[in-house]
């Protein structure tokens, strides 16, 4: 039984209270959309290897992805580039996040929540906030598996639609090559506009014909 699954035995006191984390990705992209997930593990049947996402391969998050797609409940929320910039980023990230729990396959007693926030629009006596959760619970990692691979597989699909961004590569975030992009082609229409505007600054926007 590794740390992260004893923090979560005795949250839910050995599993009497139906926990379930939830974690993002994709906070800080220029481009794509944030991405939560909710997962409701069984925390007497421990699935071997979940951790934080980031302390992850690429192949052995998707392996995982896969092992917690079958074995424990769970659901998705995204907030897309557009309301991302209509309501700013921590709206659209609660906003991913109450889509994840509201699509969650099972009840849950309380929200393990990653960071030092309170999901709003949820009822906080129904949460727990854990700064730096995805390293601490098993809950809040699997989320982070689930959030990661899944977004990772958006941007994927997206570079197939707009494949001068090479986002299979950088995913949308800000790297040196992902600017570049930007400078040379302008923005295609999963920019996050609030957040390329020193980039952008002195280039026409895009004018809905690139590709």
């Amino acid at each position: 039984m590794n740390d992260l699954y004893q923090h979560d035995i005795t949250v839910s006191n050995g599993g009497a209270i139906r926990i379930a984390g939830v974690d993002e990705a994709g906070r800080g992209p220029l481009a794509g959309p944030v991405v939560a997930a909710a997962v409701i593990l069984n925390v007497n049947e421990p699935i071997d290897g979940v951790n934080d996402s980031k302390k992850l391969t690429a192949a052995r998050r998707d392996a995982l992805y896969d092992k917690i797609i079958a074995a424990a409940r769970h659901g998705i929320g995204v907030s897309t580039p557009e309301e991302i910039d209509e309501i700013n980023i921590l709206q659209a990230t609660f906003q991913a996040m109450r889509r994840a729990a509201e699509n969650l396959e099972g009840q849950y007693d309380l929200l393990l929540v990653d960071g030092n926030q309170y999901i709003a629009g949820l009822p906080r006596q129904c949460q727990k906030t854990v700064v730096s959760g995805d390293a601490k619970s098993a809950s809040i990692a699997a989320a982070s598996i689930l959030a990661k691979v899944t977004r990772d597989r958006m941007m994927e699909g997206y570079h197939a639609q707009y494949p001068r961004y090479d986002f299979a590569k950088h995913k949308g975030y800000g790297t040196k090559l992902h600017r570049e992009m930007i400078a040379r082609h302008g923005l295609c229409p999963i920019h996050r506009k609030t957040f390329c505007g020193n980039i952008i600054s002195q280039i026409d926007l895009f004018d809905g014909k690139d590709g």
